[in-house]
């Protein structure tokens, strides 16, 4: 592509990808607080990235990716995915362990060596925590609703972000909703009520605070609930 990208900048444009999903510029502030980093750090960043042209910069208004810029971002999180998916189904890591490992060592990463990791695990569709593994020429990613989003009827499979509290995670291990598992909404109660899952053949009851951190891929109407289809997770 013509540009050296450090890490810091990769990790910029992974997260402005993640602010500007709504084709809204995403200002400065936001987007320290996403990367953990003082806001004069992150400007200095965002300005290097606007000499690049990978993004468009403008101050008081916010920062939103060039089209270059989004090729960018969408291969880095791309072989952010990747990485997680050798973690997990060559190394036996966690599922919820692959992200924070994997951001240690995927900037130093050649590109053959990328390639050659995602034919060697066959091609996957999906990182080990639900989320699909984008296709390098097309420079999108498809969008995945919160859990809440769903009404009865509906069936999906679910996705959970890596940086989920650990105690929610350990909570939605308890009900069975794990990356994969394909459920099914038998009832939504309204303002803000809780809703309630066909899980693996159980039903489960799940909050509205707790299903908008969950994340799904909605299926095809008349599809039922499927077993959970990833790889086990170590004890």
């Amino acid at each position: 592509m013509g540009v050296t990208i450090t890490r810091s900048e990769r990790e910029a444009l992974k997260a402005i990808y993640r602010l500007t999903r709504e084709n809204a510029p995403a200002p400065t502030g936001a987007l320290a607080e996403a990367l953990g980093l003082a806001p004069g750090t992150v400007t200095a960043t965002v300005k290097r990235l606007a000499e690049q042209d990978l993004v468009d910069y403008r101050p008081y208004h916010g920062v939103q990716l060039s089209a270059a810029g989004r090729v960018h971002a969408v291969g880095a999180i791309r072989r952010h995915r990747i990485v997680e998916r050798f973690l997990a189904d060559m190394l036996g890591y966690a599922w919820n362990e692959a992200d924070r490992l994997a951001a240690s060592f995927e900037h130093d990463l050649p590109q053959e060596v990328e390639d050659r990791l995602y034919v060697a695990l066959h091609r996957p569709a999906t990182c080990p925590h639900g989320f699909p593994i984008p296709d390098p020429e097309t420079g999108e990613i498809p969008e995945m609703p919160p859990l809440y989003d769903l009404e009865p009827g509906d069936v999906a499979t679910v996705a959970v972000p890596g940086r989920t509290d650990p105690g929610i995670v350990a909570f939605l291990d308890t009900l069975g909703l794990r990356p994969g598992v394909s459920v099914e909404v038998r009832e939504k109660h309204p303002f803000d009520g809780p809703m309630v899952l066909r899980v693996q053949g159980e039903d489960r009851t799940v909050g509205s605070t707790v299903a908008r951190q969950v994340f799904v891929r909605r299926d095809e109407p008349g599809a039922t609930p499927q077993a959970e289809h990833t790889a086990p997770v170590p004890e």
